[in-house]
């Protein structure tokens, strides 16, 4: 099968190479393979490749978290799928099961779920990673409530675009930074209630005034230190401050005056340390997504889409910063 394979830390291209592998097999009754038609590119596979796998010795390695594809073998234990069945999932990429920039893949069938009827293979690669990391964020760890206020960072891009649209669907005020007035027009079609163009407003200082000085009741932190550590001046007393990054050794000072509650999101976890239960959860969330998105009531944004091949330039875009909701690999 082709794939893209990783053969040591660096820059996309020199360490990403397209190669034939041999199919992968089923390895245990209850695993299904399927037929790879896309992946989704993100943020944690381009420091992957910077930084290294996850585990010792395990290059060279298949990137890729997110999949979409049919299935096409099933183990005698199956039962929630069958051949023919559409499946997309958050599986491998991190250095120990295979990553999804490739043709097949075989996983445990209690680690997918049935693609919603509205989503071609394209968009549903998309989604996984984005949609667990944001509800995670926002339901789980934030508490969102109905009524509350809430700031999404980097609204335009993979996790700020469905944060916005899952805090809408929760019943909150959603105020969203964004980078451009494309953004911005985007942002506010998928439910933002304002938007802060932070390149030239301090959004410290709006969002403080526009919650009358109060701040907002959750504060979403998809850009990392800078950004986390001025979210604290405008996330309101006895509010949540949730981040998806490291904070980098931010003073947490004023946050223990706000009586902060702090809050981190890292989606990767349950694979990384083989919580099962925690990885049930993820699927649940894929499947409940899966409904609003049939519903005309979720949106997935494609940033771009690009052939297999060329999944060296997809990192290069994405390290750039200038790409917004997500960049999917096709694979024919």
């Amino acid at each position: 099968m082709k794939a893209i394979v990783m053969t040591k830390p660096g820059e996309a291209a020199e360490v990403l190479e397209l190669r034939e592998l041999p199919e992968p097999a089923l390895a245990a009754p209850t695993d299904i393979k399927v037929r790879l038609k896309a992946a989704g590119v993100n943020p944690i596979d381009t420091k992957v490749r910077r930084r290294g796998l996850f585990y010792d010795d395990a290059l060279p390695a298949v990137l890729g978290c997110d999949g979409a594809g049919e299935v096409v073998e099933t183990g005698a234990e199956v039962n929630r799928f069958r051949v023919g069945d559409r499946v997309w999932f958050c599986n491998g990429g991190l250095g120990a099961a295979q990553g999804n920039y490739a043709e097949y893949t075989v996983l445990d069938q209690r680690w997918a779920a049935p693609i919603p009827q509205s989503l071609d293979f394209i968009s549903a690669a998309a989604g996984p990673l984005v949609l667990i990391t944001a509800w995670g964020a926002l339901y789980d760890r934030g508490r969102l409530q109905a009524g509350q206020t809430v700031l999404v960072h980097a609204a335009a891009g993979g996790v700020g675009h469905v944060a916005v649209q899952l805090a809408k669907l929760r019943g909150a005020r959603v105020i969203a930074t964004v980078s451009s007035e494309d953004k911005a027009a985007l942002a506010r079609g998928w439910g933002a209630d304002e938007t802060i163009d932070y390149r030239h407003r301090d959004f410290v200082a709006e969002v403080n005034a526009l919650t009358g000085g109060r701040g907002a009741d959750l504060v979403l932190d998809t850009v990392g230190p800078e950004v986390f550590r001025r979210s604290i001046e405008c996330t309101a007393h006895f509010g949540d401050l949730v981040t998806l990054l490291d904070t980098g050794g931010t003073s947490l000072a004023e946050a223990r005056m706000r009586n902060l509650r702090i809050g981190f999101e890292l989606m990767l976890v349950p694979m990384l340390r083989k919580l099962d239960a925690a990885r049930d959860h993820h699927v649940e969330i894929l499947r409940a997504c899966g409904e609003w998105i049939d519903a005309g009531k979720l949106e997935l944004h494609l940033g771009g889409v690009y052939p297999l091949e060329q999944a060296a330039r997809v990192h290069e875009a994405i390290e750039a910063g200038h790409a917004t909701g997500k960049l999917v690999l096709r694979i024919d």
